[in-house]
């Protein structure tokens, strides 16, 4: 009997690669990653997680550089096989300063890249699931005390999550005019080992231990950190193995006139600013923390002070995040023996 097969984009990613891992430890499923590799996507980190495979066991990985810009052609489709039976969607632009520089790029990646994948998934018979990975800046600022569910209004504040919100879109057109098996997620600041050096955490971790001050962005006033619901990647990875399986005729309708679509917040477990994170952070190195509050509006246009979801909806279906700050202390850690990632050296 053929193992059942994955077709992941963005497999080089530094999420697409942690959930690569989760599949080759917890499964015994095939998955095919589909990649461009520009400055988000990195064969190193694929590297890493399938080194200490046997011959046998990297027989159930393989790679296509693809460019989702341009359709899925013949050539495409023959290397990816048959029988694909899910088809998870991380590929995207996804760093939101550069979608300030350059919005068209990200509506050619998160846009056109979406209706070229959907269009090819519209091709697999045996397909049981589309999950398209979406994000919560779609949602744009959370007010104090406000978290998002599933299906609250679009408020994009940059070009990246206006982008995000577009292909959200297509995938509930998809299902609703085609009847393509989809679900959409929203996660939210995710870290973990191999994530690129600029992003907060390792940027964070960099500069403790080198004793340089932490630019921490607050409101106008620097009394108040951002916060964020942190989660790690390797959770990440479990909330979608967990959809991948779950009954959905357990799921109850949460559709507006007919239409349908599933929508799911994987949230971390529980809300922390970046102050208290850069402090968690500098304990874990047993170092003080210096650092400066910088006004988020003039730091950082197109950024929002404040980001939350609502993760009820996952824990009542039966799925909860690990500790984040246990899991913080393991990739300090993990990071400062594995330098080459953090000053990316790879």
């Amino acid at each position: 009997m053929m193992n059942k097969k994955i077709l992941l984009t963005g497999g080089a990613g530094f999420i697409g690669h942690h959930f690569v891992d989760y599949i080759l430890k917890n499964t015994s499923y095939d998955i095919v990653t589909i990649d461009r590799l520009d400055y988000s996507g990195n064969l190193n980190r694929l590297h890493e997680v399938t080194n200490q495979l046997n011959r046998t066991e990297l027989r159930r990985v393989k790679t296509i550089f693809h460019d989702l810009k341009a359709p899925l052609n013949s050539q495409i489709s023959k290397s990816i096989g048959d029988n694909i039976s899910y088809i998870v969607h991380m590929a995207a632009g996804s760093h939101v300063d550069r979608s300030i520089e350059n919005p068209l790029e990200f509506v050619m990646d998160n846009v056109v890249g979406t209706v070229n994948i959907l269009d090819y998934a519209r091709t697999c018979k045996n397909l049981e699931r589309f999950i398209y990975f979406s994000t919560d800046e779609i949602f744009g600022p959370a007010p104090e005390g406000i978290k998002y569910k599933e299906n609250d209004r679009y408020n994009s504040t940059n070009p990246y999550s206006a982008s995000k919100a577009g292909g959200e879109e297509l995938v509930v057109a998809y299902e609703n005019t085609y009847g393509l098996p989809c679900y959409i997620t929203h996660t939210m600041n995710v870290f973990g080992e191999r994530q690129h050096p600029e992003k907060f955490i390792p940027m964070c971790i960099s500069k403790i231990q080198n004793n340089k001050e932490v630019t921490i962005h607050s409101n106008p006033e620097k009394t108040k950190a951002g916060s964020r619901h942190y989660i790690h990647a390797k959770d990440v990875a479990d909330a979608v193995w967990f959809l991948m399986n779950y009954d959905s005729s357990k799921l109850v309708s949460d559709d507006f006139g007919g239409a349908k679509c599933h929508k799911f917040n994987i949230v971390g477990s529980e809300e922390i600013d970046n102050l208290a994170l850069a402090q968690i952070i500098a304990n874990s190195q047993n170092k003080e923390l210096k650092y400066e509050m910088v006004d988020f509006h003039t730091a950082r246009p197109g950024h929002d002070l404040r980001y939350a979801l609502d993760g009820t909806k996952m824990e009542q279906m039966g799925w909860k995040p690990s500790s984040v700050k246990n899991r913080l202390e393991e990739v300090v850690n993990w990071t400062i023996n594995n330098d080459r990632w953090l000053f990316n050296k790879i």
